[in-house]
């Protein structure tokens, strides 16, 4: 179950941000081994002086159109399924909302079972884990 946090400069339109976060869960679907409806997204619009990032470094020229994606992911993904996630992120975001791959970047963490509760107070864990 990854959660994903979506960070961007204020000022896109609700369709825009809908199709940021399809295109996201898209391409999670398609190439990151996630299962349909196993959708929990965040988006935060942030100030100027609230989102700081280096225009050139490792892949710029961003404009401010540029987005960072952080996904906090409870099961490890190889490093060919990373690389092939972020192509087809990057290709679907380009479709839709119209975004150019060097304002996308992604930072993919894991946590353990443990440190998850979907809900009710119980650790993930546990509901993962088979049953007796």
């Amino acid at each position: 179950m990854p959660m994903s946090r979506i960070s961007l400069l204020k000022g896109k339109s609700p369709e825009y941000l809908r199709a940021l976060a399809d295109s996201l869960q898209r391409a999670m679907e398609e190439a990151f081994n996630v299962p349909k409806n196993d959708r929990f997204q965040l988006i935060h619009q942030h100030e100027p002086h609230e989102l700081i990032f280096d225009r050139s470094y490792g892949g710029g020229p961003r404009s401010d159109d540029f987005v960072l994606i952080a996904i906090t992911t409870g099961k490890p993904r190889s490093t060919a399924v990373k690389q092939a996630f972020y192509r087809r992120l990057v290709a679907e975001l380009a479709e839709s909302p119209g975004m150019r791959p060097e304002d996308v970047m992604v930072v993919v963490t894991t946590a353990q079972g443990d440190e998850w509760s979907f809900g009710g107070g119980l650790p993930a864990a546990s509901l993962l884990a088979p049953q007796p």
